[in-house]
């Protein structure tokens, strides 16, 4: 049904505005005392509760950074079935983001480009907010992402997210830095060691007690990556998330010419996907089995979730898909991988018995 009322309805719409029209159903959705209702069809089984970061997730499957950018709708992304939900990316100044049009559906390949900019209230906002979360019931797992203020010179950048850390910090379950969309002019060069190095190690310490992941491009090159995986070990980070959206548009199938009219921004979705998962491997050779490595960027169905938690990953999040595949997504997701780990534990069992006689 839902494929349907995309076609018909939702991929006529400006990519932008039909987001915030289905963002304002699942962010008012439970005040009017339909979330238990909604759960007891979405909830995750509880065999799929997955410990992690000194926290139990719900379910290994999340909704990425990006969706909720000021964390308004995290309570309704609960109840769909997400096992947990990173806000953001939010900044220490609020701002606008970029000019729209800014988000880009490329449906023959189950993508999206975007240009957002960072456009979020600011982390002095999105505090009040997550702090009045903290005493919500049925509140998923909350990640806090933050990133550069587009007004802060890339100089006083790791002042910048001190400032955001220190404030949101207190509010969230985990705490990620963000140094990798390709938004924000000069952010992805902060993946550089020198630069990285002193700037993960000052969040660390103004986010406390909270986990601290970084979030990387999935353009670094192999040897970068490997580097980035020793300083988070060096500097005993909680973890990493690989990968954020790509500049390239190779393999696609939208026509050139569409895609270069779009012009700059991050493409995420299915195309994604093979480097994801190579980075996923690349990341889990190079660090303990005990850090948490997130797994997102091409992700869209139990087998794809199992595919990464088969490859290393801790947690597994999505976003574009949400989009292609509507609000029942997580829920698909969920059953799916309840599925497929009681048919291995059936195959385990009968070869057990067979190798018994």
């Amino acid at each position: 049904m839902y494929r349907a009322l995309f076609t018909l309805f939702f991929a006529r719409m400006d990519p932008e505005s039909a987001h915030h029209l289905a963002f304002g159903v699942i962010r008012r959705f439970p005040a009017f005392g339909l979330g238990p209702i909604v759960e007891r069809f979405t909830g995750p089984d509880p065999s799929l509760e997955v410990e992690a970061l000194g926290l139990r997730f719900p379910s290994p499957f999340g909704v990425a950074a990006g969706f909720d950018k000021d964390g308004l709708a995290v309570v309704g992304l609960g109840r769909l079935g997400f096992g947990h939900v990173e806000v953001g990316t939010l900044t220490a100044i609020a701002q606008p983001g970029n000019d729209r049009p800014r988000l880009f559906r490329l449906l023959a390949d189950r993508a999206l480009i975007n240009r957002m900019g960072f456009n979020n209230g600011g982390a002095d906002a999105a505090a009040g907010r997550l702090s009045r979360l903290a005493r919500r019931a049925h509140r998923p797992v909350l990640g806090v992402n933050i990133g550069k203020s587009r007004a802060t010179p890339v100089e006083r950048a790791t002042a910048d997210y001190e400032r955001s850390a220190r404030v949101l910090a207190p509010h969230a379950d985990y705490l990620v830095v963000n140094v990798s969309s390709p938004n924000t002019p000069g952010l992805r060069g902060l993946q550089e060691l020198d630069a990285l190095a002193p700037l993960l190690e000052a969040v660390r310490d103004a986010a406390g007690s909270t986990p601290l992941l970084v979030k990387i491009a999935p353009d670094l090159a192999d040897e970068e990556i490997e580097r980035i995986c020793e300083l988070v070990v060096r500097l005993g980070l909680d973890g990493i998330i690989a990968t954020n959206t790509t500049i390239s548009r190779e393999g696609l199938s939208t026509p050139a010419a569409q895609v270069e009219a779009i012009g700059a921004g991050g493409l995420s979705g299915a195309p994604l996907a093979a480097r994801s998962l190579a980075v996923l491997r690349l990341i889990r050779r190079h660090v303990p089995e005990s850090l948490c490595v997130v797994s997102v960027g091409g992700v869209e169905t139990a087998a794809d979730v199992q595919e990464r938690i088969d490859a290393g990953a801790t947690l597994v999040q999505g976003y574009t898909a949400f989009i292609y595949r509507g609000p029942l997504w997580a829920r698909e997701i969920n059953r799916g991988l309840l599925r497929v780990r009681r048919e291995r534990a059936s195959a385990a069992g009968t070869s057990g018995a067979i190798g018994a006689r």
